[in-house]
């Protein structure tokens, strides 16, 4: 066996050898647009989705089909066709399963604009941010005045949001949503409301509520929760009554209430780091140099 491998070895480094003799500038050239291509195709397409995995899934059988072929070149008959037909078999195996997206994708490659779309910039699409102020402003007039009772949670470090008791969303800031979220014939409507960025991360979250003895009473569920949630972590609150309709913002453990959608949204701006300054740069969500003063209301 021992022999049949160096055999092979040389075989294959010979085989090598000739056709390294024969590659030319125009072979190379033709090698480097095909990698161009592959990548070009999985940056566009395949990068950071649920095709992923697949890939690397196809990856690996063509690997296992090139280690059974070596198997069966070096007389090891058996194992490299035993090999050889789990690879066929889990193949065709994808195929089936893998069905609805392989329709998806010939579909999609005979719509008429497939070739703008494919080399359209995702990077465009960056050219119109959503407007997560005005999206939840235009949420939170609505709520106050149909007093809708609402628990925001604005929050970019999310390892102490309490999002695993909730519904997972991953679905862009958008009035709608938060309306249809917060609808008392909806599941969700109890909950609070995670957003990072501008992600609705989650919906249902259930909040530690705050132990402070000294809080009035006049303070229901979602204040309490509110005030918990930012007396634990570095989070920002924003509540609407059920009761009153009144607004109002928590943060590091203290409320402020509002009279006013401007004035709203401007210390959301601020809060969130949107508000716009000198510098040209965006900045950060969470600026905490920067965010407003807010006294709690102790009566």
């Amino acid at each position: 066996m021992i022999d049949n491998i160096v055999e092979l070895f040389q075989n294959f480094i010979g085989s090598w050898h000739v056709y390294f003799k024969a590659f030319g500038w125009k072979n190379f050239f033709e090698i480097f647009i095909i990698i161009t291509i592959i990548i070009f195709f999985y940056q566009k397409f395949i990068k950071n989705t649920n095709s992923e995995k697949f890939v690397k899934g196809v990856i690996a059988l063509v690997f296992l089909w090139i280690f059974s072929e070596i198997l069966v070149a070096i007389d090891l008959n058996i194992l490299g066709v035993f090999i050889r037909t789990i690879v066929s078999l889990v193949a065709l195996s994808l195929i089936v399963v893998f069905q609805p997206e392989l329709r998806r994708f010939l579909g999609y490659l005979g719509q008429i604009d497939f070739f703008k779309r494919f080399f359209e910039d995702d990077n465009d699409k960056s050219n119109q941010p959503i407007d997560v102020i005005k999206e939840i402003t235009e949420a939170v007039k609505y709520l106050s005045k149909s007093h809708t009772g609402a628990l925001i949670v604005f929050q970019n470090d999310l390892s102490n949001t309490y999002q695993d008791v909730g519904t997972i969303l991953n679905a862009d800031v958008s009035t709608e949503l938060l309306l249809t979220i917060f609808h008392v014939n909806t599941p969700l409507h109890d909950g609070a409301v995670v957003i990072s960025g501008s992600k609705i991360i989650s919906a249902g979250v259930l909040l530690p509520l705050t132990d402070d003895p000294k809080l009035s009473w006049k303070y229901g569920t979602r204040h309490r929760a509110a005030i918990g949630m930012t007396e634990t972590s570095n989070a920002a609150c924003l509540v609407v009554s059920e009761e009153t309709g009144d607004v109002s913002i928590t943060l590091d453990g203290a409320l402020k209430k509002y009279d006013d959608i401007p004035t709203l949204k401007a210390d959301l701006e601020s809060i969130l780091g949107y508000k716009k300054s000198e510098e040209t740069e965006p900045k950060s969500i969470f600026n905490l140099e920067k965010l407003i003063t807010i006294k709690k209301d102790r009566k």
